[in-house]
């Protein structure tokens, strides 16, 4: 419970139909896509920067914890209030503030739903690039906290790639411009800084992203394998030929099954594994690029090659590729997305020690990822009221983190660390290192009040570097 001078505050701030105290609406604010749960004690719903200020600085004033939630798509647990305290709701800061086309830039709310910007610009012959797999559900604030990337990564990137400045209320209440439009801004990078923070340096309410034009023209290609092996051996060899796809994503038997059951995209069923490739650029080089990664592709034992004809062939792909973590909840009620990356020329090692780990603790964990970049999402499926399953879940995850570093990897590639990474990070950082990150934690939020408990291994170990 907070205390009722703050609730009243509160109410003061943003209206009292925006505050929300009651046992039944909490529950709901309670859980995001992770497996964990924790209750706030109020949820308030802000809509412009000054609200957002006024609601951190009587959280400030009172000692109460404060934590932002975009569209609670967030996977590592980001989002949940381990302490309680204050959940405020962005989702309605959700305006294209500007979109300025010959300066590439457009100013959004970060509430705003990463689709709805592309679908905007669309019309206007430009995209923004980061692309989520939920980016129906995911907003841009989201992005940024999560530093989140998509199939597209491979060629253009992740989030941090893509934003030039933003607008952030910090734990006190002040309001700041970290970067701005014009890139490459002097002093310290704190846009760098900020983002992939995960809510834990304050929050921004608007983001001023990169965008560019749409290409002239897209191919979009299936290359099926009766080997897992095969396909990640194909990656490796498109790379190594010098080649940049705009996409190259593997999803294996399981995943296929699950996605074609559910959507219906005309996915083989007797394969061991798909590779969807993509490439972008001028119309006359496309014909050119497709030839060449079809013969590498058959050269590394595809079976079979398809080339989307049209547009509709080409959306049906992707929508089984984006469908395909709800797809597997035919399977099993619930799953774990072990988010971790490793160099591509690993990725047959580590997929056969994958398979090891679903035979050791007795759990089917089909495989989908972003091959080019080597990161893999391993999805550990269980029944959540099984305590039994859920506690080999847990152990099964951090196995599959500890085989990503040990073949030189990491334990995420856009997930993030939230709750459920904590202790992995000392599986890449020591001591030295955590205590360093600790003290910007601190220099940006003295009172700890800023999502606090997430990504550090201890508690104490904010207090101790102070």
């Amino acid at each position: 419970m907070i205390a009722k001078p703050l609730v009243d505050e509160l109410r003061q701030v943003v209206g009292k139909a925006n505050v929300l105290d009651s046992a039944v609406d909490l529950q709901l604010y309670q859980y995001d896509a992770y497996l964990e749960e924790r209750r706030p004690d109020a949820v308030v719903f802000v809509h412009s920067t000054d609200e957002v200020a006024g609601v951190v600085r009587a959280c400030n004033k009172y000692g109460v914890p404060f934590v932002p939630r975009g569209g609670g798509t967030n996977l590592s647990g980001g989002t949940i209030p381990r302490q309680g305290g204050v959940v405020l709701a962005m989702i309605r800061m959700n305006r294209i503030l500007e979109v300025d086309l010959p300066n590439l830039r457009a100013r959004v709310q970060p509430g705003l739903f990463n689709l709805e910007l592309g679908t905007a610009l669309a019309p206007l012959g430009y995209q923004y690039l980061p692309d989520p797999a939920s980016q129906k559900a995911a907003t841009l604030g989201g992005n940024v906290a999560e530093n989140s990337g998509g199939p597209h990564c491979f060629k253009y990137g992740v989030t941090t790639n893509h934003v030039l400045g933003l607008t952030v209320v910090l734990p006190d209440g002040d309001v700041v411009t970290l970067g701005g439009k014009a890139p490459d801004a002097p002093g310290y990078d704190l846009t760098g800084v900020f983002v992939g923070s995960e809510g834990t340096l304050g929050i921004c309410t608007e983001v001023v992203v990169r965008i560019v034009r749409l290409a002239e023209g897209v191919k979009t290609m299936l290359a099926i394998y009766d080997s897992i092996e095969e396909g990640s051996q194909t990656v490796s060899a498109i790379v190594a030929a010098g080649m940049v796809p705009a996409t190259l994503e593997m999803m294996d038997q399981l995943v296929i099954k699950a996605v074609e059951e559910s959507i219906h995209c005309g996915l083989p069923l007797d394969c061991a594994t798909v590779l969807i490739i993509e490439v972008d650029g001028l119309k006359d080089d496309l014909d050119a690029q497709v030839r060449a990664i079809v013969d590498l592709c058959t050269a590394h034992g595809a079976r079979e090659v398809r080339v989307a004809k049209d547009e509709t062939e080409r959306a049906m792909l992707w929508a089984g590729r984006r469908g395909a973590f709800g797809a597997v909840a035919r399977i099993t009620p619930s799953y774990l997305v072990c988010d971790g990356t490793v160099p591509r020329t690993a990725l047959p090692k580590v997929l056969r020690k994958v398979a090891e780990v679903s035979k050791k603790y007795n759990l089917m964990i089909p495989n989908v990822f972003h091959a080019g970049d080597g990161n893999l999402h391993p999805l550990i499926l269980f029944d959540w009221r099984d305590a039994d399953q859920k506690a080999r879940v847990m152990k099964a995850g951090m196995e599959i983190l500890e085989l990503c570093v040990e073949m030189g990897g990491t334990i995420s590639g856009e997930h993030g660390v939230g709750l459920e990474k904590i202790e992995a990070m000392r599986l890449v950082f020591s001591e030295a290192d955590i205590r360093s990150q600790v003290r910007v934690k601190r220099a940006f939020d003295a009172k700890d009040l800023a999502n606090p408990g997430k990504m550090f291994p201890r508690p104490e170990e904010v207090r101790r570097a102070a």
